[in-house]
């Protein structure tokens, strides 16, 4: 849960002594809160609240709520606590807006793109960022409010008195019943402008407008963005739910082609940052991995093993695969890059009981055993060490299964998938291969071509190094027991001793290089808007001149395809801007 306090012109420091240690002295005996982390920026805070697990944040919410609202000693100039809970939603893309336009115009038009954005039937969260508020001021001088003899509070009770639509019930008629409301709702300056604050004996009436400056513009925070230079409007775009960020991706992109012909001369309508573009990378190289895995496991089963063997193991793969994919939607997983990744872990793991169990009807079928018998005691006599080895397996996944917190369901689809796949593999071998395999002829009748000669010497010669140079050396560990063990002791405590040395680096979840470069300047509280300003177009030039430096000669494109300037808000890879940055 967020609980979120704007303290207007307060600095950082006021903010957490004012308004976070309060808040948190106030919820930090509550029953069920798990962490409370805080952060107090120029001009707002905001505390995060992460309650125990099995615990439902809405219904603490309430808790939450009432202790911050019986806190009495908070500044009287802070504007009433927002209280939230966090949903899950994900940036997909960021459309930008761009173009030598004033800003009120600009944000005009920004906000008719996320209206269209939002229209669409893929996307269903649009917001608006790197843009200032708007903002109504009214600005009395003290020598006015003396000449009239009126009182700051007097001009603000009156717009609290005339700003507003109320109700005023209702008149029964033979007709029906007619509802009563006034409108007085003031939007813009000029309905500001006309009302009444004081009226005197004589009937004459002074206005806000008679002695106010009313400014209709924006809030008074440095806070604008650039893009390739150009005053610009970010609208970030996000997937919710169960919605598919490559079709959000696709959405926006066929969008920002077809209206880029009706935006205004000089405005640029352009995106930044397509995260779908990168998923949809990830599962192409997945698939492809796959592919190719797949490919040469079927090689490998060609070469070493006899190739109506191999073909009917490979069988198996396919019919495995689909078995999970039955279970899949039942079990609550999708295709996404991690059970992508766990079908590719388990490709080499879910031929091995029917490479045991083929190679081993085909030895008997070798004896001269008939079809049936050799499918049916071929299969029995390695049932048991077969069934063994599938149970360790799937036991050393059931781990993934039980990891808590945030990411343990992501770590759950692993074992989610590599499990439903071994048990219709072990299905398929015990079931299924055997009928196939009693068909089989040890030896063909037809003359042998050359690749089935070529493939023969191949098998034959692995089972000629078994025999020559695996069995011998198996006899001798056998003999000499002992020492075999020993040898095994030593070699892992040398290994281990590697890993409790440190050589060895630990990193939860390694770094990989993102295809967006940022900078980010930070100054002491309170400097200058246009010495903020200054530093960072000097940064942002400097990103120009590699620009430019970069260049394709030939194409004229560059590696470095925009550049995005941003003072007053930042975020983690400029998505859901925060203030104070």
């Amino acid at each position: 849960m967020n609980i979120t306090v704007a303290y207007r012109g307060a600095t950082p420091a006021e903010v957490e002594e004012s308004v976070i240690v309060r808040i948190e002295e106030a919820i930090a005996d509550l029953e069920g809160i798990a962490t409370i982390e805080s952060s107090a920026y120029e001009g707002a805070g905001r505390v995060r609240v992460e309650v125990e697990k099995g615990r439902s944040p809405r219904d603490m919410l309430d808790d939450i709520k009432n202790r911050v609202d019986a806190i009495n000693t908070f500044p009287t100039d802070i504007e009433r606590p927002q209280f939230s809970v966090q949903e899950f939603r994900r940036e997909v893309i960021s459309v930008v807006v761009s173009g030598e336009l004033p800003e009120r115009e600009l944000r005009r038009l920004g906000e008719r793109v996320r209206d269209d954005l939002a229209a669409l039937p893929e996307v269903s969260l649009v917001e608006l960022t790197g843009v200032r508020p708007y903002e109504i001021s009214i600005e009395v001088s003290e020598r006015t409010l003396d000449r009239h003899g009126l009182t700051f509070d007097q001009i603000v009770q009156a717009v609290r008195n005339s700003s507003i639509d109320l109700p005023a019930g209702s008149i029964k008629t033979r007709a029906g019943e007619v509802l009563l409301r006034t409108k007085g709702q003031a939007y813009v300056a000029d309905d500001f402008a006309r009302i009444t604050v004081l009226t005197r004996p004589d009937g004459a009436q002074v206005r806000i407008g008679d002695i106010a400056t009313i400014n209709d513009g924006f809030e008074e925070t440095s806070l604008f963005s650039l893009f390739n230079g150009k005053p610009a409007v970010i609208l970030e775009v996000y997937r919710t739910g169960k919605q598919n960020a490559l079709d959000v991706g696709r959405a926006v992109k066929e969008y920002i082609q077809e209206q880029q012909a009706y935006m205004p001369a000089g405005v640029t309508l352009d995106y930044w940052r397509d995260r779908s573009r990168i998923v949809k990378l990830r599962l192409e190289t997945l698939v492809n991995s796959a592919w190719m895995g797949g490919l040469l496991v079927f090689l490998c089963l060609a070469l070493f093993l006899r190739l109506s063997v191999a073909l009917w193991v490979c069988v198996g793969i396919p019919i495995s695969f689909m078995g999970a994919l039955i279970v899949m939607p039942e079990i609550g997983v999708t295709i996404n890059l991690i059970s992508l990744f766990a079908f590719i872990l388990v490709l080499g793991i879910v031929v091995d009981d029917a490479i045991i169990t083929g190679e081993n009807i085909y030895t008997r079928l070798k004896r001269g055993e008939s079809g049936l018998d050799a499918a049916i005691r071929g299969c029995q006599e390695v049932s048991v060490p077969v069934t063994f080895g599938l149970l360790t397996t799937i036991a050393a996944f059931i781990p993934l299964l039980l990891i808590t917190g945030r990411r343990g369901p992501i770590f759950a689809q692993i074992p989610m998938i590599v499990i439903p796949v071994l048990v219709f593999s072990w299905i398929e071998s015990k079931l299924i291969l055997p009928a196939h395999m009693r068909h089989v002829h040890a030896d063909s009748e037809h003359a042998p071509s050359r690749f089935m000669l070529w493939q023969r010497a191949i098998a034959d010669g692995l089972e000629l190094s078994i025999m020559k140079y695996y069995r011998p050396l198996l006899e001798r560990a056998l003999n000499y027991r002992y020492l075999t063990v020993a040898i095994f002791l030593s070699v892992s405590f040398v290994l281990l001793s590697f890993v409790f040395s440190g050589r060895y680096g630990f990193t939860f979840f390694p770094r990989i290089q993102s295809e967006t470069a940022r900078a980010t300047l930070s100054m002491q509280t309170g400097t200058a808007e246009s010495v903020t300003r200054e530093q960072v177009i000097r940064m942002a030039n400097a990103a120009a001149e590699l620009q430019k430096k970069y260049t394709d000669p030939a194409s004229g494109q560059s590696v470095i395809r925009n550049i995005l300037t941003s003072v007053g808000w930042s975020a983690a890879g400029w998505g859901g801007g925060r203030p104070g940055g």
